[in-house]
């Protein structure tokens, strides 16, 4: 069950002389541009408000507030924490989430078909990234019948990100369980920032033609609204034998914030969506009469919708308290049976000072979440519907030991899930800045991850077949085990940051994970099985806490603002795995490393650039595992902004290669090709 499969004989692909020399093209197009237009009094004019216009000791410091639920400069936070801004987005493209989750250093971000992506932190990646811990505007998606994001169901309006926090490493004492391997949070921007009309509309050879609208405005004095819609459809890619791999989709996402600002130290926001997409999957269905498993393109929809609201009382500088609540609804046909999840949340966070050593935030929260699925052959649980109860209390307490230049973070999160017991989430954090441009930093976490249902409580029928023509057909199914119990994870984890000059910083953490209890299939013995019919060999195995080993390595990455219009990022990761039983784990990149480049030009151009080297992999199949050659891709986009209300881009992708393969699909043995592609924008704002 654990066999890796090679790709047509080139698993063992190294990046070519090819791949450099095309790659070392981009960027001498670039560097040769810089240089001829370094300081060049025609460029164009910049307004106030675009974050290309900081300077880099502002940019490193952003302000972000998942580190401590409150806000702190990136640059002094006791975390590995990195934050794509919307002006990234804008500039190189990107057109959905786990696509700008690619410029974080040390992310393991795969495309495995043209509605699906994998997405990872530090190892472990899956189709259904099961230790990362995503929020959108507050509201997790994380869901619990796979622990994992279904991401094709996360569309946003990429125009109204403020920005991307990421942090790799734990963040349970503040996050909660599942906040293993790291936390993503998605931040929209308020509705005042979004007021006026905004039209944008894209198409591309093999990206996604978008249509957006969206409007805002003010309905009283400081009660501001916005309102949105959005379609996108992307055309079939192809699979690795050169033929159509059935797999394109089209979404559509409408819905409306609002945010009351008063004078008072008050702040209200209202906001709800609803989306519908539906994409052809490749599915591998399979039967015993005859043993088979036969091949389809199963048509899979994904509905829902949600409403949130929050309330915020800023009672000083140094004391703030928030209420949050929020309903979910979501039904999904994912190719084995209709799922529903209904999801009802609240939680209080309050922030205060005790003398002027303790910053301390502590809050509380309850969620009931109603969990029903349909059986099918491949796929059935028991029961059909699950209710879930989870209960937390968390706190956490800064502490100045040396003003100005020492702080212990001390902090523990304590959580009661009714699909296991309770859980304990400590963590010590050391925060020393020696001097305003350095950072030393460093963190011992506990933080644990909750079985899925498909774990505890389902079956998968995965694949049947004939052993001999007098042997009767044999079954190899997947058992979940209610007996399980969550993952543990110990972190320890060193960064460091320094800005030697204004126009330099760079970034560096590592990191030793220790895993235990982690949830691996333990083969069971044959035996002969009466029901379903006809009778069968059942080659069996159950979902077991058998698993541990270690994980560690280094994350590196830097920013140069090489002239005034002209600034480059990189970043390099290494990571090693220690795992055991080794047979039973995919197999993430050891080595990633990227460099993106942002250069303004003349006449109101800017020429955007980005290439990324991922190294070999393994993922996960329905049975046993694929390996993936390393591949080189590389990025390079054009954008006219000739005034304030009009915006022209176009984007050439996946320029290193006609088509290359990131990652395989856990329902069926057949390899998407992501192909090389151009695509064109146009935006325009009143």
């Amino acid at each position: 069950m654990t066999k890796r499969t090679p790709l047509n004989g080139v698993a063992k692909r190294q990046w070519s002389n090819a791949d450099w020399i095309w790659s070392s093209k981009v960027w001498t197009l670039l560097l040769l541009t810089a240089w001829a237009v370094r300081g060049d009094p025609n460029s164009p004019p910049k307004t106030t408000d675009d974050l290309e216009n900081l300077t880099l000791e502002q940019l490193v410091n952003v302000r972000v507030t998942s580190v401590s639920k409150e806000q702190t400069d990136l640059f002094a936070s006791p975390a590995a924490i990195s934050v794509v801004t919307a002006d990234d987005i804008r500039r190189l493209g990107i057109t959905s989430l786990p696509e700008a989750l690619r410029l974080v250093p040390g992310m393991d971000v795969a495309q495995i078909t043209a509605n699906e992506w994998a997405v990872s932190a530090r190892g472990f990646n899956a189709e259904f990234g099961r230790d990362l811990l995503v929020l959108i505007d507050g509201q997790t998606v994380y869901t619990p019948s796979t622990a994992g994001v279904f991401w094709n169901a996360q569309e946003v309006v990429m125009e109204d990100l403020d920005r991307i926090e990421v942090i790799r490493g734990p963040g349970a004492t503040l996050w909660g369980a599942n906040a293993v391997d790291g936390v993503i949070n998605v931040i929209s921007k308020s509705a005042k920032e979004t007021q006026g009309l905004l039209v944008s509309s894209s198409a591309g050879s093999a990206q996604q033609d978008t249509a957006t609208v969206r409007y805002g405005g003010e309905l009283a004095s400081n009660l501001y609204y916005r309102v949105y819609g959005t379609h996108s459809d992307v055309s079939d890619f192809t699979d690795s034998n050169g033929k159509g791999a059935g797999d394109g989709w089209d979404s559509t996402l409408g819905g409306f914030r609002a945010d009351w600002q008063p004078p008072s130290q008050n702040i209200l926001t209202l906001q709800g969506r609803y989306y519908y997409s539906e994409a052809a999957q490749p599915i591998e269905q399979v039967t015993l009469a005859p043993p088979a498993v036969l091949l389809n393109s199963e048509k899979e929809f994904n509905q829902g919708g949600n409403v949130l609201g929050r309330w915020t009382r800023n009672v000083s500088d140094s004391a703030q308290w928030t209420v949050q609540a929020y309903f979910d609804h979501v039904e999904q046909n994912t190719g084995f049976g209709i799922e529903y999840l209904n999801t009802y949340d609240v939680d209080l966070q309050d922030r205060f000072s005790l003398g002027s050593w303790n910053d301390i935030v502590w809050g509380t929260g309850y969620r009931y979440q109603v969990v029903g699925e349909t059986p099918t052959f491949e796929l059935n649980w028991t029961p059909e519907t699950q209710y879930i109860r989870l209960f937390n209390v968390f706190g956490q307490d800064d502490i100045m030991v040396v003003p100005e230049r020492l702080h212990l973070i001390l902090g523990s999160k304590f959580e009661d899930n009714s699909l296991v017991q309770w859980e304990v989430e400590p963590n010590a954090r050391l925060l020393w800045t020696p001097s305003k441009n350095q950072t030393l930093w460093a963190a011992v976490s506990r933080a644990c991850r909750i079985p899925s249902l498909f774990e505890l409580d389902s079956r998968l029928n995965a694949a049947a077949f004939q052993p001999g023509p007098s042997s009767p057909p044999a079954l190899v199914s997947v058992f979940g085990n209610p007996e399980a119990t969550a993952e543990k994870l110990l972190a320890y984890e060193l960064g460091y940051r320094i800005a030697p000059t204004k126009s330099l910083s760079f970034d560096l953490t590592g990191f030793y994970n220790v895993y235990q209890h982690l949830l691996v299939q333990v083969p069971n013995a044959t035996v002969i099985e009466a029901s379903p019919p006809p009778p069968h060999l059942l080659i069996s195995s159950t979902y077991q806490n058998a698993g541990s080993g270690d994980t560690y390595g280094i994350e590196l990455s830097g920013q140069w603002r090489v002239t005034e219009n002209w600034r480059l990022t990189a970043s390099y990761s290494w990571l090693g795995t220690q795992l055991t039983p080794a047979s039973v784990f995919p197999q993430s990149p050891q080595q990633q490393f990227q460099v993106r480049s942002y250069l303004d030009l003349p006449y109101h151009l800017e020429l955007n650039g980005a290439v990324y080297v991922v190294g070999q992999n393994t993922s996960p199949l329905s049975v046993g595992f694929q390996e993936i050659p390393s591949y080189v891709r590389a990025d390079l986009g054009l954008i006219w902004r000739p005034c304030k209300w009009l915006e022209v881009g176009l984007w050439g992708q996946n320029l290193q290669q006609k088509e290359h393969i990131e990652f395989s699909a856990e329902q069926t043995h057949v390899l998407t090709e992501i192909p090389r592609s151009v695509l064109a924008k146009v935006t325009v704002r009143f």
